[in-house]
């Protein structure tokens, strides 16, 4: 074993989220190497599945009952935007990654052990949308349906999928009236993948279309996500306050990378077709880099001023408050409308060097306008954010 690889193990041993931060580092060259290896795949190649399992992605936000390393949510944000900032489309799987963890924590005990039964390091996605129907049959639910956005599902081990629960055909109503909806997880070679996923952006992703066709599944793999905790600790209370939080994460991570990568183009001395001076050295460029800067401080402190007080409440245990998903879904859609600027910036700024595939500036910037077309990301959520400023401004006034 070489020098290096003992003190990345005996660090992850004392320090799981140093070892993960190290052990990311010592990736990173290979990461920037591949990216155009990974586009074209359109996946992560099996390889680098196993290093990233092999520093912890898949087990971080697993319970240390279960053999995982249970970080706390800031530290687990942390090594998702260390990746972000390397590479979209793995900044994206490491927060499936973590979604994964937590969305196995709603499950049912008997499922979870199942899960779990040969280890922490168990990769987990879905899809979010009720695609599916769950009719109630005798002895559990017969499925059927074709989920979209799936990301990850080309290296999983368990897909999940949300349900409209039906009953002779007719959708079973919940709460305020609206269908019940509940989600099923099933080992991944019961899925049927579908090779649809030839998108603009975030391309490395796998983010395919997943099929059930009239599957049995048993009570035990079907639950309510919202339901009270079956986990105890922080991190495992309220799995929807997480989720605009993880987005912020990679908004952030990712405008981090493209600003990275666009002083390292100024740092070569590059001059442009009639500019006087090189890049760097031109009052324009310093201005507009400025500008950015200042974008992506306030960025970066806004994020982690919602992570902080979110985690607050994770530890005073009142994180399940529905005020605290209009929160996050504020910090959601405003720092995926100021990277989306951010990289907008940084691309034009680049000149026309930034148009060739070679360029991570074109990368960069494709993949932080389809992360923002994400449903925690859009411009709609403010319609909530605004009836909460409302409904705060007429309690204070009474």
């Amino acid at each position: 074993m070489r020098l290096q690889e003992k003190i990345s193990n005996s660090l992850a041993l004392r320090d799981p989220h140093k070892g993960m931060l190290l052990g990311i580092g010592e990736l990173a060259p290979e990461i920037t190497a591949r990216a155009a290896e990974i586009e074209a795949a359109r996946r992560l190649p099996p390889d680098l599945v196993e290093r990233l399992k092999s520093i912890g992605l898949f087990r971080m936000f697993v319970p240390r009952s279960h053999g995982g390393l249970e970080l706390d949510l800031p530290a687990g944000l942390e090594v998702m935007k260390t990746l972000t900032r390397l590479d979209g489309s793995i900044g994206w799987i490491a927060i499936v990654a973590g979604v994964g963890g937590l969305f196995a924590a709603a499950a049912r005990p008997e499922l979870y052990q199942q899960i779990y039964q040969d280890g922490p390091d168990v990769a987990i996605c879905g899809s979010s949308q009720p695609a599916g129907t769950a009719e109630r049959v005798a002895d559990g639910y017969r499925v059927k349906g074709r989920w979209p956005f799936a990301s990850s599902c080309t290296h999983a081990d368990w897909i999940g999928g949300f349900c409209v629960v039906t009953d002779r055909g007719k959708p079973v109503p919940g709460p305020q009236g609206k269908p019940l909806v509940r989600a099923i997880m099933l080992p991944a070679r019961d899925w049927e993948i579908e090779d649809t996923w030839h998108a603009a952006g975030l391309k490395g992703t796998g983010s395919h279309h997943i099929t059930l066709r009239e599957t049995s599944v048993p009570d035990t793999h079907v639950f309510d996500v919202d339901a009270a905790p079956r986990l105890s600790g922080p991190l495992y209370q309220a799995l929807r306050q997480w989720l605009p939080l993880l987005h912020g994460t990679f908004s952030v991570g990712l405008a981090e990378g493209t600003v990275d990568d666009l002083l390292a183009l100024a740092h070569t001395g590059r001059q442009q077709l009639y500019a006087a001076v090189p890049m760097r050295e031109s009052e324009i460029f310093q201005y507009e880099l400025g500008r950015i800067s200042a974008d992506l401080k306030a960025a970066q402190a806004f994020h982690e001023v919602q992570v902080a007080s979110h985690w607050r409440r994770a530890l005073s245990g009142t994180l399940n408050d529905p005020d605290l998903l209009v929160e996050g879904a504020r910090s959601a859609a405003w720092l995926a409308t100021t990277c989306v600027g951010i990289a907008d910036a940084c691309f034009a700024l680049a000149g026309s060097s930034a148009v060739y595939d070679s360029s991570p500036l074109q990368r960069r910037l494709r993949d932080l306008h389809i992360g923002a077309q994400h449903a925690h990301a859009q411009q709609r959520q403010y319609v909530e954010v605004g009836r909460l400023a409302l409904r705060r401004s007429a309690e204070q006034a009474c």
